[in-house]
Parts: structure tokens; C-alpha cells; sequence
């Protein structure tokens, strides 16, 4: 491979590190790949490392001895979350949001990548210390939300089912009881896919009375995991009284207007960031 100057090499780091979220990558390989010695990578990197810091793209953070090496973590500044947070907000507020029912369309908001990507690294960045194992949401509208949280921390997302398959093998499951319509339903997941004593955070988008999220402490309980966090999209002002108290919201949905928008802005753990 011909010598590459600094800007090439710099790119193909920052491409390699961005790509693959908190995953660790040697001097050494990287030395290799792009023909250059570790000095000069560690020189790369400390530039690399003041441009994210300086336009708040992400920390490039260094570990040190022989097993240590590289990694990017995703980050979002406090200014860069309500920016983000008072967008959304406002596309929730447009015409026709409301259902009947007073729920909220935002389905094709959770489901663009980009939209997803951006609020996965918002939940990371919140929970970082909590340093999960895997991320759970529920079937099926968190999915984006949750698979883009468990990318931002390189770990896995599992999906809690309404209903076992057969192809998912032994499975647990638990009854709960719904906090907004006070039915009892069913969550189910299999044997195999958290393992015991699992540290989990548990990503969803919407948020009502909290009897999902209470019957999520239940299911964990069968398979001797800890629920280190609970983040939802959307909640809603009322009933004030949820079924749990540990849990981070980033908007909250307060009604209808008079002219039939929705009364939404940012929870109160996003305006006192």
C-alpha cells in the first residue's frame, strides 16, 4: 500500500472507530492496516480524539497496557439532547398526530434510521454507567428504538414476546397487568436468550401507566437478572401515579389542544440536563 498522509489515515480511523461503537481495536492493528507506526497512529488518534470533543461528535477514549488499546463511545452533549428532543417534539405537534383514542402516531418518526440512530445514542449516553449486558424492549414498536441503544453499547437486543414461538425453544413467561387499560396480558422470552445474573436496560417508546415495564422487573426476576435502567421515548402526564419509580422519559405527552394537536415537550429529566 503506497504511504498515506495524515488526513487519509484519519478517515479510515474515524470510519473504523464510529462504525463498530465501543468496540476495542489495537494500535497495533490499526499500524498495520494503514502502514504506519504505533507512534504515529497514537499521534492521529490524539487529533482525532480533540475533533470529536471540540464538535461534540463522541469521546475517543484510550486504554492503556497490553490488552488495552482504542474505542469510540457515542455522546451526546446536554444541548445536543433537547436540540434533538425539541425537533421531535415539534413533528409530534403537526396535524393529524392524534389517533382516536388520544394516542400518538410517531411509529414513522422511531422507525427512520437516522431519527433511531440519534435517539439510541441519547439512551446510551444517559445510561452509560449502567453499562448493561444486553438491551430488552417489547415487541414490536421499540425495536428501532432498543436496536440502535444495544448498537451505541455493541451489545445485544432481545425482544420480549406477547406470545412464545415454537422455534424460540423453552421459554418463561409472566402476567402482568396493564397500568393503562388495567387488563391482564402475557410476556414471553426464551430460556437461552439472557444469560442469569445479566445486567439489562430496558428501552421502549411509549410509556402510560407502567404495568409493561413493572411486569419487565417480573420476567428479569425468573432468569436472576437485574434491570439496570428503563428509558422510554414518549410518556404520558397522566396517570401521575406510574407502577414504578426508576424510570427516564425523554418527552411527555401532557394531551390534546384545543385545535386537536398534541401537548408535548421535553420531560423534565431532559430540561434539567
Amino acid at each position: 500500500m503506497p504511504r498515506l498522509r495524515r488526513g487519509e489515515r484519519m478517515v479510515v480511523l474515524a470510519h473504523l472507530l464510529m462504525q463498530a461503537p465501543d468496540r476495542l481495536h489495537s494500535l497495533a492493528d490499526f499500524a498495520d492496516l494503514l502502514g504506519a507506526a504505533k507512534s504515529t497512529i497514537s499521534e492521529d488518534l490524539a487529533l482525532l480524539r480533540a475533533a470529536c470533543e471540540r464538535f461534540g461528535l463522541g469521546r475517543i477514549v484510550t486504554s492503556p497496557g497490553a490488552s488495552g488499546g482504542v474505542r469510540f463511545q457515542p455522546h451526546r452533549t446536554p444541548s445536543q439532547t433537547r436540540r434533538l428532543v425539541e425537533g421531535l417534539c415539534a413533528r409530534l405537534r403537526e396535524p393529524g398526530r392524534v389517533l382516536p383514542g388520544g394516542f400518538l402516531q410517531m411509529t414513522d418518526l422511531i422507525s427512520t434510521p437516522q431519527v433511531a440512530a440519534e435517539l439510541g445514542e441519547v439512551f446510551a449516553t444517559l445510561f452509560w454507567d449502567a453499562r448493561p449486558d444486553c438491551v430488552l424492549t417489547m415487541e414490536v414498536k421499540g425495536i428501532p428504538l432498543a436496536l440502535m441503544t444495544a448498537r451505541a453499547f455493541n451489545v445485544p437486543m432481545v425482544t420480549i414476546r406477547r406470545e412464545g414461538k415454537i422455534t424460540d425453544g423453552p421459554s418463561v413467561s409472566v402476567n402482568y397487568l396493564s397500568g393503562s387499560s388495567q387488563i391482564v396480558q402475557a410476556m414471553t422470552l426464551p430460556l437461552r436468550a439472557i444469560p442469569s445474573r445479566a445486567r439489562v436496560l430496558f428501552i421502549d417508546d411509549f410509556l402510560r401507566g407502567g404495568g409493561t415495564a413493572r411486569g419487565v422487573h417480573d420476567l428479569m426476576r425468573e432468569f436472576q437478572a437485574e434491570v439496570v435502567g428503563i428509558g422510554v421515548f414518549v410518556e404520558t402526564e397522566r396517570p401521575a401515579d406510574k407502577m414504578l419509580d426508576r424510570y427516564l422519559a425523554l418527552i411527555t405527552y401532557r394531551g390534546v389542544g384545543a385545535s386537536g394537536e398534541a401537548l408535548v415537550g421535553p420531560s423534565r429529566w431532559i430540561e434539567a440536563l
